[in-house]
């Protein structure tokens, strides 16, 4: 069955169907167990991770060297094309795509917030530094 898509402010709708579809840019895994291979693909929001795509970008290959020019291959033209039409990039093809220049990197915090000390920790700390401060005080 052919399948023929019309562009509605962002999202693709399927002709003679009412629903939208949300698209994403994501990574489709693929590779045998432990040796990890992605693709980039665009594909609606629904659908499988490994499942029904509309159109390959390019492929992630993590096993590879940072500096090695095979661990990230991508079609500029047809991303910038994507997200131009609406189509959101997950948290990691961000990552990936800010790297390479397409996208501006969102921010990230170095720590997160569950990590920090949690009440009582930070109580405690707080008296260790009053009390080393009254003790270093009397000396000066």
């Amino acid at each position: 069955m052919l399948h023929s898509f019309i562009l509605v402010s962002g999202f693709f709708r399927e002709e003679g169907v009412s629903a939208i579809m949300a698209l994403r840019i994501r990574l489709a895994r693929g590779g045998s167990k432990k040796r990890p291979f992605y693709k980039l693909v665009v594909a609606e929001n629904t659908a499988p991770r490994d499942g029904k795509f509309i159109e390959r970008l390019g492929s992630y290959n993590p096993l590879l060297e940072k500096d090695n020019p095979e661990r990230v291959v991508i079609e500029q033209e047809r991303i910038k094309h994507w997200l131009s039409v609406g189509a959101q990039a997950s948290d990691r093809v961000t990552r990936i795509l800010a790297d390479c220049g397409l996208i501006t990197a969102p921010a990230r915090r170095d720590t997160p917030k569950k990590s920090a000390p949690k009440k009582k920790a930070q109580e405690r700390m707080k008296r260790e530094r009053e009390l080393a401060a009254s003790a270093a005080a009397p000396e000066a």
